[in-house]
């Protein structure tokens, strides 16, 4: 049954996915039966907060329980999707983070209805409704008139400043100086392959061995992202590959809750400097764009049933990509700071014009600034080419213990210093607005673990799932400062091939592919080593790598031997 009143007409009433309620969920999903919003509040300190935990992350109290609210509420950061995500949730809708009146820092994930999608702003003063299915009641935001009328636009929740938490060094003994990258390799890289994501996996970890210089046999460790993956994100992890190159490994490592995918490769950096491994060869495969035409043709079933974990809260309002979360971010930080789509489109388009010179980016024809601010939206502020480019691959790398580096055949990479370091929550809506998450606490790890600074960077392999990861990697990292990246950009000029900061030289994502993290490793290897052919960065000594567009994610400088 869906008792939702006055539903938009313009298109038709959307058929949600429903959460799967927890232990921990259930009361807040029911608890609109009386048209009342409820939300967790802390019994020692007061703080509201969401989702539920039972634990107060102010106080860490334990006497938590759910409590009314007014539902009123405050648009944070919005999105207006005009891509078809799912079938049966026809665009255009808004996706929008709301921030409760209560308190600023308790925020929902929701859809504004009761409106025409283009009246939403930030700023915009709501109210909650519910929409009724059986037992569960999913709020739904509404303009508050009558509040904004007398109060005039809501506030925007303070920013919070992070860094202060950074942790001194544990120890003046770095791993980071324990090892070196010894070996790159990577597979055909391409759309809709349809080839064997294990068979591409071996393909690039035969070729970083042999440019590593050494034998399957000497490989003593394994080190993967996210290991196993339903939906074109893995070949199988650790076991389809130690099963199809018979590997005796010492030590192994898979999963997805690390700093970023180049997580799995600053695991691999902790196995060897801690002298349990000699060698890891790291892997990461994705089938993405077969995996989505199998999907299409109906020869892959895709997974089904109520939405679970972090998709509980976000599939039932239709916000199921990271385009659209992350678009909420980036709506705030353009109405924080007062600009336009400018930086953004510079970003598209110099990445577009490194992969004119890179023979393996999988879209190589010329983009100007025009044919980005014509191009159909996809999910505002973000267009067709603010989105990276899904695609089949693999990239492995080899680490190895410091001292073997003089025995390969090729340069060494050296890590000067990895940043791993989460300052803030992690979530996608909760606590950092104005950039990605986890764009300032990686970043300030890892200039605590070095004497070098952003002057010295050469090259930036920043992640760019969306122009605006690789905006937020920018100021995170202090290359200007926040609401400084369009001037600091300058049109493309600063970001260029002969720039002051050469960013993604390759193509990125954004044109050469999402090889999700390890490609930016491998180019700032070949960067490195003076074997970006086409597209060398002169004098290339010290780059800098990020990886993740959300939480968690990662940091990592990079430096050659000269």
């Amino acid at each position: 049954m869906n008792d939702s009143k006055g539903l938009d007409m313009a298109v038709p009433a959307p058929v949600r996915p429903l959460p799967q309620p927890t232990l921990a969920s259930a009361a807040f999903w029911m608890a609109g039966a009386d048209g009342g919003l409820r939300i967790s509040r802390c019994g020692d300190c007061g703080r509201r907060f969401h989702p539920p935990l039972p634990v107060c992350p102010s106080c860490r109290g334990r006497e938590v329980s759910l409590a009314p609210v007014s539902g009123k509420a405050v648009v944070v950061g919005f999105s207006v999707t005009h891509q078809s995500w799912l079938p049966s949730f026809p665009p255009p809708y808004v996706v929008a983070v709301v921030a409760l009146a209560e308190d600023d820092r308790a925020r929902l994930t929701t859809n504004i209805v009761g409106c025409e999608p283009d009246a939403v702003r930030v700023g915009m003063r709501v109210r909650v409704r519910f929409e009724r299915h059986d037992d569960l009641y999913v709020p739904l935001f509404e303009p508050d008139l009558e509040t904004e009328a007398a109060e005039g636009p809501g506030p925007l929740p303070a920013q919070r400043e992070v860094r202060s938490a950074l942790r001194p060094m544990a120890s003046p003994h770095k791993y980071e100086d324990r090892v070196a990258l010894t070996g790159v390799g990577q597979s055909r890289v391409g759309r809709r392959l349809m080839a064997d994501p294990v068979s591409m996996a071996v393909d690039a970890c035969l070729a970083a061995v042999a440019d590593a210089g050494l034998e399957l046999d000497e490989i003593d460790g394994l080190s993967t992202y996210p290991a196993v993956s339903p939906t074109g994100l893995s070949e199988g992890g650790i076991t389809a590959l130690s099963e199809a190159l018979q590997l005796r490994p010492t030590w192994v490592n898979g999963g997805s809750e690390v700093p970023g995918q180049i997580g799995s490769i600053t695991a691999a950096m902790l196995a060897v400097a801690s002298g349990l491994c000699r060698h890891v060869l790291c892997f990461r495969t994705v089938w993405e764009s077969s995996h989505a035409a199998l999907v299409r043709s109906g020869q892959w079933e895709p997974a089904g049933g109520r939405a679970t974990g972090m998709f509980e809260w976000r599939s039932p309002f239709g916000a199921v990509s990271a385009a659209q979360w992350i678009a909420c971010n980036a709506s705030h930080y353009m109405h924080r700071y007062g600009v336009g789509r400018e930086a953004l489109g510079a970003i598209a388009v110099t990445t577009r014009a490194g992969a004119a010179r890179n023979p393996e980016a999988l879209y190589r024809e010329p983009l100007t600034l025009d044919d980005y601010f014509d191009a159909r939206m996809v999910s505002t502020p973000f267009g067709l080419y603010d989105c990276d480019v899904p695609c089949d691959g693999a990239v492995a790398v080899v680490v190895s213990a410091v001292e073997t580096a003089a025995d390969r055949p090729k340069p060494p990479v050296l890590v000067e210093a990895v940043g791993t370091a989460i300052l803030e929550r992690l979530s996608w809506d909760q606590d950092t607005l104005t950039h990605t998450p986890q764009s300032f606490g990686p970043s300030a790890h890892v200039w605590s673990r070095t004497g070098l600074t952003p002057a010295d960077v050469d090259v930036a392999l920043l992640y760019d799932g969306f122009t605006f990861n690789a905006l937020s990697w920018m100021e995170g990292l202090g290359f200007c400062g926040p609401g400084e990246a369009t001037d600091f950009i300058a049109g493309g000029k600063t970001i260029a091939l002969d720039g002051r900061l050469p960013l993604n030289p390759h193509g990125g994502q954004l044109s050469a592919g999402r090889l999700h993290g390890y490609g930016f490793v491998r180019e700032a290897m070949l960067q490195l080593r003076g074997e970006a052919h086409g597209r060398q960065v002169e004098g290339a000594r010290v780059a800098v790598v990020t990886s993740g567009g959300g939480v968690p994610s990662g940091a990592m400088l990079l430096r050659n031997a000269r």
